[in-house]
């Protein structure tokens, strides 16, 4: 794997050679990874994967008309074609007033901040299979489960570099490692699947593969002989696994694009109390060890931490450079770039500042509800915010979380259910977005 020096560098000459190719402003964007993935079943091997990939992606400008093109060979003939090609391509593009680089004024123009996302320690694939041998072994372990899909672990490292023709250039690594099971329990048509999985930065701050395994077993016991729940308005809970989607749809109705394209059920919404005034959202792009901290966005632009949700109200929208212009605002560094194609926008570690009350607190006075922990389909509409998803979890009786059920669907309005969500005090950071356990009362349930 190339330096983070030599990442840089490549995507500079890139930019170079665009600009010399008669662009008037380039930007290119270099990844590189590498990882080991091992998989046991049964107590067997079953597979070993060691995969490297690199790609360059270049975008270029000819006055307001611009294409990018991305490649996964590095030979130069094959780059200079592909400058030749983008320039081409971006000759015969429409013109489009909010293209461009981002503002140079706006610039991350000091030293990035180090946010510790690289672990020099890397397990050999024989430390992997053990690994995935003692999570497995331990979610079969666990009386009641009856087969297994598998057992996992995994280590990987990628860099990205960033270069623009109007003085941006930038890299940066991360490592991760990861531990994973998957198991079934029950035997014929009662069969039901869980799972559990861990991953992170730095190899001290994984679960340990036996804690994996057992929490995998014990999820798929505990959905064993699922009961038929009548249709009717009650509380929902959510557990911490899928709680995260509720904001991710809040995030979906924040991005610049969706508001440029007015496809947005917060159109009406900046300013305003989506939340109980209890409520903040937290976007920390530099929070050390994050899964998906960075140091600059995918234009150059420096990152902050920011409230998304700020004691209820929403604060702003999520802006890259195009649609800060199409909307007469400021870009936000929030840009996301993939290989190829202009940059969008988005996130980075999310999570939703905790409650007061225990999980147990939370549900205490539900007479009959949902714990739900398995989320189906994607019946979520952007642009009104209805919501209506399948759904599997518990039935709650009492103040207790009692006997299994699935083939439910829930549904209710975002707006509604975000004026309506109180948090748990149960925060815990072990994913890109994370919340504690959520309540929302009002939510029509619907059974199988």
């Amino acid at each position: 794997m190339l330096s983070l020096e030599e990442a840089q560098s490549r995507a500079q000459d890139l930019v170079t050679a665009a600009r010399r190719a008669g662009a008037d402003a380039a930007d290119a964007i270099y990844a590189c990874n590498a990882s080991t993935n091992v998989s046991v079943r049964l107590g067997a091997l079953e597979d070993v994967e060691r995969s490297e990939g690199e790609e360059i992606g270049l975008r270029v400008f000819i006055g307001r008309r611009s294409a990018s093109i991305s490649a996964s060979d590095m030979n130069p003939a094959t780059l200079a074609t592909l400058v030749d090609r983008c320039i081409a391509m971006a000759g015969q593009a429409p013109e489009d007033p909010y293209a461009g680089l981002a503002p140079e004024d706006r610039l991350l123009r000091k030293k990035l901040p180090a946010l510790d996302l690289t672990d020099p320690f890397e397990p050999e694939p024989a430390q992997l299979r053990e690994r995935a041998m003692i999570a497995e072994e331990a979610a079969r372990a666990v009386p009641g489960v009856t087969n297994s899909e598998g057992g996992g672990a995994a280590t990987g490292r990628s860099q990205m570099a960033l270069a623009t023709s109007h003085g941006f250039a930038g890299a940066y690594a991360g490592t991760s490692h990861s531990t994973w099971a998957s198991v079934l329990a029950g035997t014929g048509a009662d069969m039901q699947r869980d799972h559990a999985s861990h991953s992170v930065r730095h190899i001290e701050d994984l679960d340990d593969a036996e804690t994996v395994g057992t929490r995998a077993g014990h999820r798929a016991v505990a959905r064993l002989n699922p009961v038929k729940v009548g249709s009717g308005v009650m509380p929902v809970i959510f557990d911490p696994r899928i709680g995260s989607s509720l904001v991710g749809h809040l995030i979906g109705g924040m991005v610049g694009p969706a508001i440029a394209r007015r496809s947005s059920f917060l159109l009406e919404s900046l300013g305003e109390a989506l939340f109980d005034a209890a409520i903040t959202i937290i976007d920390d792009p530099l929070r050390l060890r994050g899964l998906r901290s960075r140091p600059f966005d995918g234009e150059g632009l420096p990152v902050e931490r920011r409230a998304l949700i700020d004691r209820g109200v929403l604060t702003g929208w999520l802006m890259d450079s195009a649609s800060a212009r199409q909307l007469g605002l400021e870009p936000t560094g929030h840009a996301s770039r993939g290989g190829s194609g202009a940059p969008g926008a988005g996130v980075t570690n999310v999570h939703m500042e905790p409650g007061t009350l225990s999980p147990g607190e939370l549900m205490a006075d539900v007479k009959r509800g949902l714990y739900v922990t398995e989320l189906i389909g994607m019946g979520v509409n952007g642009v009104t915010g209805d919501y209506s998803r399948g759904a599997a979890g518990f039935l709650i009786e009492n103040g207790a979380v009692g006997q299994a059920v699935s083939e439910i669907t829930i549904a209710s309005n975002l707006k509604d259910m975000f004026g309506a969500l109180v948090p748990a005090n149960d925060l815990a950071f072990r994913y890109g977005m994370n919340v504690p356990t959520l309540r929302i009362d009002g939510m029509t349930v619907a059974g199988g």
